[in-house]
């Protein structure tokens, strides 16, 4: 396989050609129309794979570049009966002279991947494109522009609205026009028939039920009459069936003589409406992670030009501009720091909450904050190749994966409907075959339920009881039971830099046996520290270190540096080098403030005649300990010894002891002898040790312990190990802010540190449970729900209640799971 992506780049390129894109899409109600669209869209000849959120509505899609392109998906969507939202923006073309130039300018904005129609007004000198969010922007534009020889003028002008506003207040105001009418008939019903007669009162319902079947109702209906034509009948259905023919029953009466039906119809509609604002409103909040994602970005950048400082919009900054930050400002676009010292609050990207300090040469990721200093940063990637736009991009793929559970639901829920349509027309014959079996039932149930009514005839009561198993029944809960629990999780995941790349890795990780960490960058730090300085009381640590470091100051070698640098996290002054003098093989030599000082192993030592024997034994204990013991001596006398290895990182010990508790093995697997890998195991209480294993052979390790153990989880830097990663049932790639790579990996920490491992896991349990719970719920209410309409114990009003209630509460239920406790105790406060 290909090297690994870096995070800060597209994530365009799955293997060879293939393509991963999610598609907002418009018009789905419940799993049967995510059914459809799998199905029109897998259909195409170089699509790989489709998954379909219900939830979040969009539709993930693996295909190949060379043999489909945006628009044959788009148009695919659109045969299943249903639209793609997408964004429109407009902006000013300088250049244009003819009608010849408008169509250049529309072939070369046409020609942007990602965007769906481009259209040119000459007179207005202005184009107005439509575009899917994350796959083109104003960049793309310009440069297509800019390519076909003309330019960009003016700012642009994007219409973008918040979608789930729109879609909660287009929800709630159908509710609100078909509940005023309802209101007055369920008055005017319950005075006709409680109180006194009111003349003209079918001609009255009938006037008002109208508006709230036929107009509130009418999506609904035009949806169903769209599932019908393809053969997928769908939620929609069930509600146009358990509405329109009571309906047209109660227009019969005025014929026929007949009870009317009128008031029902009007109920279930505004029952469904009611059911369908609750559940886009709390689907709303489920998407809350991604809405906020997008909202960190910066809107402007204030670059140096000429020394000059100018504020442009977010979207004209290029790589290499120099970008002026201030303190309290959004740092505009990842970049490396070029002048300047700063703390920057890095807690979008790592869910830390202390800022991190940050100087020349280093590392800062767009959309953090400068909390201190004055930075000076140089643009290292801009737009779609951003962490924050990679991560959005991750969060919107996972919740459009499916895990294997869902696959099995949503199987059965494509058979619900047709199934209920078929039990609801055997109900109504039963009940005028076997009348007397059912009126026997109904008249028990009389005696405590007060919607029971067994002096009605037996046309009726079959007809209540055919619409009330139409209406109750509810694959919806059955079909959001995983996505809405997916939205949150991911969510919460991203928002403590917990990345989950597919959804079938929060199931996976639930049945882990074993857990195998890569030694170096993830147990450990990946640099070497000084761990143990050891005098002979001639001179005290401090006067050791400051010789040592003194001579090492010249010296480029990692285990000198690591003494240099801990001399000067101690303040230590290194001024007084003399002469240096490198011996391979055995350390260095030269003069410090005057003193002839060397440093090295014990072939030096012996070398040059200085007697270390008093500190023998600690030199073989600290060698036991996996630690590279470094002699000093000073004017041809032993003065100590400076013990260097690369350090544990600070939560290593806690976390394990952590997962070891949770039930899981910890192994840790390295390329180091068996001593030195024993020695950092026993440290941090890791239980199996792969040792002398070279990287080449990590990946067959790993499916060894497969064969031995079952399902395995593998957690490394992601670079050096996606073979590993990629041969794991759950590869978990861990690093710092961008420097990680994750396309080997199923989950992405950006805080590299053991403590996210645990959160990860905690957070996997978390929403595999409330899954489970879904799934419960759901088939519990349907179990229960369908055989009580089939006997006529539930009315079809209370049944449209009841099924409007069961998917609001699988979405709250969902929503919930931001109430658990995922961070390990002594984490890191939550963002």
């Amino acid at each position: 396989m290909g090297p690994p992506l870096d995070i800060r780049e597209p994530l365009e390129q799955v293997s060879g050609e293939t393509k991963r894109i999610v598609l907002p899409v418009t018009g789905m109600t419940c799993a049967s129309c995510a059914a459809a669209i799998e199905q029109e869209v897998g259909r195409l000849p170089g699509v790989h794979r489709v998954s379909v959120n219900p939830a979040s509505e969009e539709v993930s899609v693996e295909y190949d570049r060379q043999r489909v392109d945006v628009r044959t998906l788009v148009d695919a969507v659109s045969r299943a009966g249903y639209g793609v939202g997408l964004e429109k923006m407009s902006f000013g073309i300088g250049g244009m002279t003819c009608a010849s130039c408008v169509a250049s300018v529309e072939k070369a904005l046409t020609r942007v991947p990602g965007v769906i129609s481009a259209s040119v007004n000459l007179a207005a000198e202005k184009a107005t494109v439509e575009y899917l969010r994350g796959e083109a922007g104003m960049p793309e534009f310009r440069q297509a522009v800019e390519d076909a020889g003309y330019s960009v003028v003016g700012d642009e002008e994007e219409v973008r609205f918040d979608e789930d506003t729109l879609k909660v207040e287009e929800a709630r105001r159908r509710f609100i026009f078909a509940l005023i009418p309802t209101i007055v008939v369920m008055v005017l019903m319950m005075v006709h028939f409680m109180m006194i007669a009111i003349p003209g009162y079918r001609i009255m319902i009938a006037v008002l039920g109208f508006p709230a079947v036929f107009l509130a109702g009418w999506p609904t209906h035009r949806a169903s009459w769209k599932a019908l034509r393809r053969g997928r009948p769908n939620m929609d259905v069930l509600i146009s069936l358990g509405s329109l023919p009571p309906y047209f029953m109660g227009i019969a009466a005025f014929i026929w003589p007949a009870p009317t039906f009128i008031e029902m119809a009007t109920t279930i509609v505004t029952f469904h409406l009611l059911g369908r604002f609750l559940e886009t409103r709390a689907k709303g909040r489920a998407s809350q992670a991604i809405k906020k994602l997008l909202q960190l970005g910066a809107r402007t950048a204030r670059i140096l030009v000429d020394g000059v400082e100018k504020e442009i919009p977010i979207e004209q900054v290029k790589v290499n501009d120099i970008i002026l930050v201030r303190p309290g400002e959004k740092i505009p676009t990842d970049g490396v720091i070029v002048e300047g010292e700063g703390a920057v609050d890095e807690s979008m990207a790592t869910g830390e909450s202390m800022p991190v300090n940050k100087g020349a040469g280093d590392e800062v990721i767009g959309a953090t904050i400068n909390q201190l200093g004055l930075l000076k940063v140089k643009a290292t990637r801009i737009g779609k190749a951003t962490f924050l736009a990679q991560v959005i991009r991750m969060v919107e793929e996972a919740q459009g994966s499916k895990v294997p559970i869902q696959e099995f639901a949503d199987r059965v829920t494509s058979y619900m409907v047709p199934a209920v349509l078929g039990i609801a027309l055997f109900t109504a014959i039963a009940w005028l075959v076997f009348s007397d079996f059912f009126m026997g039932i109904i008249t028990w149930g009389a005696g405590f339920l007060p919607w029971v009514n067994p002096d009605l005839d037996i046309v009726t009561l079959a007809i209540f009881a055919g619409i009330a198993v139409l209406v109750i029944s509810c694959p919806c809960a059955l079909g959001l039971g995983t996505p809405t629990a997916l939205m949150v999780g991911t969510g919460m995941g991203a928002e403590r830099g917990v990345l989950f790349r597919r959804g079938e890795a929060l199931q996976t990780m639930n049945d882990v046996h074993t857990i195998v960490f890569d030694k170096t960058g993830t147990i450990t730090k990946g640099k070497p520290g000084v761990t143990e300085i050891v005098t002979n009381h001639v001179y005290d640590e401090r006067g050791v270190l400051h010789l040592a470091a003194g001579l090492e100051q010249g010296s480029e070698h990692p285990l000198g540096q690591a003494i240099v640098n801990e001399a000067r996290e101690r303040g230590i002054d290194l001024s007084g080098l003399g002469k240096v003098e490198a011996i391979t093989g055995k350390g260095i030599k030269g003069r410090v403030d005057g003193k002839e000082v060397l440093v090295g192993n014990q072939k030096l030592m012996t070398d040059s005649r200085v007697d270390f024997s008093e500190l023998k034994s600690k030199l073989g204990e600290l060698e036991d300990e996996a630690k590279t013991a470094m002699l000093v001596a000073v004017d041809g006398k032993i003065a100590g010894i400076i013990a260097v290895a690369d350090t544990l990182k600070e939560d290593s010990i806690q976390a394990i002891a952590e997962l070891e508790k949770m039930g899981l093995e910890t192994a840790m697997i390295t390329g180091d002898n068996q001593r030195t890998a024993a020695a950092i195991a026993r440290q941090v209480g890791i239980t199996r040790v792969l040792a002398e294993v070279l990287p080449e052979d990590k990946a067959a390790e790993i499916r060894r312990l497969q064969e031995q153990v079952g399902i395995v989880a593998m957690v490394g830097d992601g670079i050096n190990d996606a073979p590993a990663l990629t041969q794991a049932d759950v590869g978990i790639a861990i690093g710092t802010g961008t420097d990680i790579a994750i396309e080997s990996s199923d989950i992405t920490l950006v805080r590299g540190e053991l403590s996210a491992v645990v959160t990860a896991i905690n957070l996997s349990r978390a929403t595999f449970r409330k899954i489970r719970q879904n799934y419960f719920f759901a088939w519990l209410y349907n179990v229960l729900a369908i055989p009580l309409a089939v006997v006529g114990l539930l009315h079809p009003m209370i049944g449209v209640a009841a099924m409007a209630t069961s998917s609001v509460n699988v979405v709250t239920n969902s929503l919930r799971l931001k109430r658990a406790r995922i961070e390990p105790a002594w984490g890191h406060q939550q963002v």
